[in-house]
């Protein structure tokens, strides 16, 4: 509980400790989002926890469905301060946030000022009532709080100059747009083949475009927006493959089951990564996914699981499909600084699918990993994107086709 012994420092301290840890690492680059995070008591919010708890970078779970999943949250710090520095709202800005936490809701306040509009809307009344609550207790009184489905956004306060959702999307509804001032950016973590990618979106020609992509995690939205995935349970919870898109239709869930029982095929590529260029390749990730072919991503339980499949992620793993094979991205320690990528399969299609996995790894090494990765745009569904030089992959949803188109060469563009 907050203020209880197991903490270390005040409240003060904490946020004053917050801050300076976000600045270190360069989510923090604006003097209005600093002022922000070093005013705003994240404490008032994330109740039920102490204030080391509250003032960690890190997510913490508001509430739970009856499948003990998490339907509401207070993203981390670093990512709420990145998505508010790519919004970057101007004081007097008029701002919606679609998905309620109250404390996000907050720090946009604090940067708009008094002159500025927050409206934010969340289709779970408990959530809006403990926003509301928090905000007031915060100090936040002028933040309208709504209790609705954030696919309509909010009609009465448009239009805005940001949208800021805090909930992941597999589209873009056509409320948000026409409520979007025709300069306004849409920040939104948007789910392309099992993907999360926090989109900067801002309007280009006849379309939206992509001025800065970034992999996060959010709870799904819900509500007439939901669109969800299928689940395909291996071994009841410990081995789960997920597909999110109509590519996947002949993918046969028994098949695949029975294929864990065939033996583990292992290759592996020429292409490693060591400790000094960071952990970061979530490049990789969209490259494998942005292939047009059935494709899935794989989570399991890693202690149940041991000793059968050791995907290189275990929540979002990349997972190339047949009807009734599969072959998942995998990684090995080669030294303390050195790691190797390769791939594990299963199933009569795990030679295929691991010699396409390696081909597929060796591509993004050679022509993409040192590039400026893919250009990503959403269009309006039934209009027609234009056929480009290099791969591309189309994700057609209900309300738009969302495009992500690699260099042809790996050349910067």
């Amino acid at each position: 509980m907050a203020g209880s012994a197991l903490d270390t420092v005040s409240a003060d301290e904490a946020r004053a400790r917050l801050a300076d840890q976000l600045l270190a690492g360069r989510w923090i680059t604006s003097p209005a989002v600093e002022a922000a995070f070093r005013r705003v008591p994240r404490h008032l919010f994330a109740t039920g926890v102490g204030i080391d708890a509250a003032y960690a970078d890190d997510v913490v779970i508001t509430r739970r469905g009856p499948d003990g999943r998490a339907t509401s949250s207070i993203s981390a710090p670093w990512l709420q301060a990145y998505m508010l520095e790519q919004a970057r709202p101007a004081p007097g800005a008029r701002v919606l946030e679609v998905g309620s936490g109250g404390y996000n809701a907050a720090l946009i306040a604090d940067v708009v000022g008094t002159d500025g509009t927050v409206v934010t809307v969340d289709i779970d009344a408990d959530v809006t009532d403990r926003a509301r609550t928090g905000l007031d207790r915060a100090g936040y009184r002028q933040v309208t709080v709504v209790h609705g489905d954030g696919e309509y956004a909010h009609p009465p306060a448009a239009p805005y100059d940001a949208i800021i959702v805090s909930v992941e999307t597999p589209d873009l509804p056509p409320a948000w747009l026409d409520q979007l001032t025709p300069a306004g950016v849409l920040i939104v973590p948007l789910r392309i083949r099992g993907m999360t990618r926090c989109l900067t979106l801002r309007r280009h020609e006849d379309h939206l475009l992509a001025t800065a992509a970034l992999q996060c995690g959010f709870v799904p939205m819900q509500g007439d927006g939901r669109q969800p995935t299928r689940r395909l349970a291996l071994r009841g919870d410990d081995i789960v493959v997920t597909l999110d898109d109509t590519t996947t239709t002949g993918v046969n869930p028994d098949a695949l089951a029975s294929a864990l029982h065939s033996p583990r095929r292992e290759a592996w590529s020429p292409v490693t990564i060591t400790m000094h260029e960071g952990s970061s390749f979530e490049s990789l990730h969209l490259w494998l996914a942005s292939q047009q072919r059935p494709f899935g991503t794989l989570a399991v339980d890693r202690e149940r699981a041991a000793g059968l499949v050791d995907p290189q992620d275990r929540f979002v793993c990349p997972t190339l499909l047949t009807a009734h094979s599969f072959a998942y991205l995998a990684i090995r320690k080669l030294d303390d600084t050195t790691w190797q990528f390769g791939t594990h399969g299963f199933g009569p299609d795990a030679d295929t699918l691991t010699t396409d996995m390696l081909n597929l790894i060796t591509v993004w090494d050679d022509h993409h990993r040192h590039g400026p990765g893919p250009t990503i745009t959403v269009h309006p569904t039934g209009t027609h994107p234009p056929t480009p030089d290099g791969p591309q992959l189309l994700v057609t949803r209900r309300h738009t086709t969302i495009t992500v188109t690699w260099p042809n060469s790996g050349e910067p563009r």
